[in-house]
C-alpha cells in the first residue's frame, strides 16, 4: 500500500539545521535583555536595606533585611506610624536610616512623663516596651518630618539630630523579607493619628 503525502510548509529539517543556532542565539541574548529590564525596574520602584542597628526593636533587629517602596511618596505624603528609610541629615552620605514617623510637617511634638503628645493629643503607640524619655517640646517645619525608633531608650533620632527634610526620604518600609521566620508587613497603621 502506497501513502501520500502533501508538504504545506518547507521542510523543517533543512530550516531549522541552517537557522537553529542563530534562534538559540537570540533566544539567549532576549531573556538576557528582559532579565535586565526587570532588575532595573525593580530597582527604580523598590530598594532593599539591611537593618543595622537596635534602634527600632522590637519590632526590627539588626540584620533584618527589608523591601523599601521607593515610590510611596510620589503620590501620597507620609502618615503617622510610617516606617521609613532615609538619608541621615547630619551626613546624608552615609548608610541610610531607617525610623517611625511620629510628627508630621506643621505638627508640635512632645514627649512629657513617658508618653508622646503629638498637636496637644497623646498617641498610642502599641509597638512600644518601653516609655520615652527625655521630655522635650519640637514645633516640625513644613517641609520635614519628626522621626523616632521603635527602641526609645537606644535610637538617635530626631529627639537627638533634628528633622528630616522630606528631601532626604528615601521610601517607605513595607515588609521584612530576610530572615524568614521574620518576614511580616510593616505598614499595618500603629500609631493613633492625633490631630489639633
Amino acid at each position: 500500500m502506497d501513502f501520500w503525502h502533501s508538504e504545506l510548509s518547507p521542510d523543517t529539517q533543512a530550516v531549522s539545521g541552517r537557522y537553529g543556532l542563530r534562534r538559540a542565539l537570540w533566544d539567549v541574548i532576549e531573556t538576557i535583555l528582559i532579565s535586565l529590564l526587570l532588575f532595573a525596574a525593580i530597582n527604580y520602584l523598590t530598594a532593599r536595606i539591611r537593618v543595622e542597628s537596635i534602634s527600632m526593636e522590637p519590632n526590627l533587629y539588626a540584620g533584618d533585611f527589608v523591601i523599601v517602596n521607593r515610590m510611596a511618596y510620589r503620590f501620597d505624603s507620609p502618615t503617622r506610624g510610617d516606617i521609613i528609610v532615609f538619608r541621615f541629615p547630619p551626613r546624608p552620605t552615609e548608610t541610610p536610616y531607617i525610623k517611625r514617623v511620629i510628627g508630621l510637617p506643621g505638627d508640635r511634638v512632645q514627649v512629657k512623663s513617658g508618653r508622646v503628645f503629638v498637636n496637644n493629643a497623646v498617641i498610642q503607640e502599641p509597638y512600644l516596651t518601653v516609655r520615652t524619655s527625655p521630655d522635650g517640646y519640637w514645633q516640625i517645619p513644613e517641609d520635614a518630618l519628626f522621626v523616632m525608633g521603635d527602641n526609645r531608650e537606644n535610637s538617635s533620632d530626631s529627639r537627638t539630630w533634628g528633622m528630616v527634610p522630606l528631601e532626604n526620604v528615601i521610601g517607605k518600609a513595607e515588609l521584612i523579607y530576610w530572615p524568614p521566620e521574620d518576614w511580616q508587613i510593616l505598614h499595618v497603621p500603629a500609631a493613633v493619628a492625633a490631630y489639633p
